[in-house]
């Protein structure tokens, strides 16, 4: 059975989550493949609301069998607080499988990316600080420390050892701040081992295997498009690839077994941290979106920036991630609005762009052209199929359906997990 990607086609928070929890028991694997703890999905499933950052949103699903693969960098406190967080809530995290290549977040890069942040001042990224960035750049660097270094004590206290040789000079000499012991820093991360050791697997075998019974492989993305360290707002964007191309490195399945992929695209538009944002609202209307669709961020809880929908933005994440569908998130918010503009286009210096511009000064400079529509005064979140939605709703989806150059195939009507009209199936 081919494997289905799903992607954020903004700057995230676009409510992947649902997405993967529509889908539900017709899904026997998800993986998470990029990013850490610095992303979250918020589920709500009767009534109750779930706020994941490590584990994928499979996690919510028994019949499936959640994954982290080897592009998440794992910071293990967290991942043994959100276990025990849903274990005591009834939820089981038994069938959790842990990627043996997967990078570990070490107490110094949770250090270095907040000093450094804060060293930067106006220059600043935006980072949760919570050691994302420096623990990919130990990766590429090739001197990070992966889970299966955490089962062979000699080989940990080297790579550590080795780290801080340059890291503590950094500390000591450019911050001022005190070096960090070695030997704490290994004793911490063996402290995880024993409980960690039976959910380590070779991930990339398992799904392979699973692929070849039949099995429904969903690999979710952390943050999005956008973000994406190649094809994102760059610097302004995460430090892995987010995109659907990041699926296939991030889980060690190859690209000839990915059949679908699913982006997720929010009504409106909202991003967190630096960076331009051509739609950004500064207004009554800006808040509106932000207090109507309670836009604050799962994972650092700070107000989210929001603009109307960019259609732009849309179409480079159908051409870059190669989309087969979209699912349109958060309609609802949209209700009560006498008109809502789409950002079809921007004006750059006196130059209309219909595609992303090339270079990020020209981004940085765009103004939208908007396209107004009608707005709705109905509520919808009782809507169950397109046809249920009000005529003003339906104009809405189809025009935005046509400017992104992609089915629309499902609608968040609510945030409740059956609060979605599904107008293509997601699965075959």
């Amino acid at each position: 059975m081919p494997a289905i990607v799903l992607v954020g086609a903004q700057w995230g928070d676009e409510g992947k989550g649902k997405a993967t929890d529509l889908m539900g028991s017709a899904v026997d694997y998800v993986v998470k493949f990029n990013g850490g703890n610095n992303a979250g999905h918020t589920i709500v499933i009767d009534g109750e609301k779930y706020a994941l950052h490590l584990l994928p949103s499979g996690i919510l699903t028994p019949t499936c069998t959640p994954v982290i693969g080897n592009g998440v960098v794992i910071d293990l406190e967290v991942l043994f607080h959100e276990i025990d967080g849903l274990e005591a809530r009834g939820v089981s995290t038994a069938k959790l499988l842990v990627s043996a290549n997967a990078h570990i977040i070490a107490p110094y890069n949770r250090t270095l990316d907040k000093v450094t942040e804060r060293f930067l001042g106006a220059r600043k990224i935006g980072t949760t600080g919570r050691g994302i960035g420096p623990t990919y750049a130990d990766k590429m660097s090739r001197n990070g420390i992966r889970v299966q270094d955490l089962f062979d004590r000699h080989i940990l206290e080297q790579k550590v050892e080795a780290a801080l040789g340059f890291k503590n000079q950094v500390l000591t000499k450019i911050y001022n701040r005190r070096a960090i012991s070695a030997d704490e820093v290994v004793a911490d991360l063996l402290s995880y081992a024993d409980r960690l050791a039976p959910m380590v697997a070779d991930t990339s075998l398992v799904l392979e295997r699973a692929l070849d019974v039949g099995a429904n492989v969903l690999l979710e993305a952390g943050q999005a498009t956008l973000l994406d360290v190649d094809h994102g707002t760059y610097p302004y964007v995460t430090s892995s690839s987010a995109t659907a191309g990041g699926a296939c490195t991030g889980s060690g399945i190859p690209p000839t077994r990915v059949s679908r992929v699913i982006a997720i695209l929010k009504a409106y538009t909202t991003r967190v941290g630096e960076g331009p944002f051509p739609t950004e609202l500064f207004d009554d209307s800006g808040e509106f979106l932000r207090k109507t669709g309670f836009e604050y961020g799962t994972t650092t809880g700070r107000p989210r920036r929001c603009g109307w929908l960019d259609t732009v933005i849309g179409r480079y994440a159908n051409r870059i991630n190669g989309v087969t569908d979209f699912v349109v998130t958060k309609l609802d918010v949209l209700t009560g609005l006498e008109q809502v503009p789409i950002c079809v286009a921007y004006d750059v210096d006196g130059v209309r762009h219909d595609e992303m511009p090339v270079n990020q000064t020209d981004f940085h400079h765009a103004t939208p052209i908007y396209e107004v529509m009608d707005g709705w005064w109905e509520d919808i979140t009782t809507c169950r199929s397109f046809d249920d939605l009000p005529a003003n709703a339906q104009a809405y989806v189809l025009r935005v359906e046509e400017l992104i150059g992609a089915r629309v195939s499902a609608i968040g009507v609510g945030p409740g997990r059956d609060e979605i009209i599904e107008r293509f199936p997601l699965l075959d």
